[in-house]
């Protein structure tokens, strides 16, 4: 793959595809048709609305004159940051073992466990009951969240 396109990995292949029109000053439409493919086609991969296939991702790659592969390479990473998105969702702990209250500002089924995993344990530790924060204990360890209690615990003592 160019080296000018490694920075894009894990981006739509729609995304550079748009850029790359952007940039040599060509509209969607007359692209589309100079290719034999439909404007609502190539405008769908390029708002990420739709994934790029070998057949397109070869003749744009020609008409632009990019290196062959360039654009499924691309889309490989993408489909990869997906899956990978994914699996962190499917990573979490056992809801049922959390009241939703406890998240009333926000879905508890968008909550990024991994990323906001200090404000979830602050959460549950400051209003959460026993069997809640046995659940986060069990989800994140007593390792994590050792450090997060110790400092909450400073905090107090500073206020107090």
């Amino acid at each position: 793959m160019n080296k000018e396109f490694e920075k894009y990995k894990g981006i739509h292949p729609g995304a550079v595809l748009g850029r790359e029109l952007d940039k040599r000053n060509l509209s969607q439409r007359p692209f589309a048709l100079s290719l034999m493919e439909h404007p609502q086609t190539i405008n769908a991969i390029i708002k990420g609305k739709r994934d790029m296939n070998t057949a397109i991702a070869l003749k744009i790659e020609s008409a632009l004159d990019l290196e062959e592969g360039t654009l499924l390479v691309l889309q490989a990473y993408y489909d990869i940051k997906k899956e990978k998105q994914k699996s962190l969702h499917q990573k979490r702990p056992n809801i049922d073992h959390l009241r939703e209250s406890l998240f009333w500002d926000t879905d508890i089924n968008s909550i990024n466990w991994d990323k906001q995993a200090s404000s979830v344990i602050r959460r549950v530790f400051e209003r959460g009951n026993i069997s809640e924060k046995k659940e986060i204990v069990k989800f994140y360890g007593s390792s994590k969240i050792k450090p997060i209690i110790k400092d909450m615990s400073n905090k107090f003592r500073k206020e107090g």
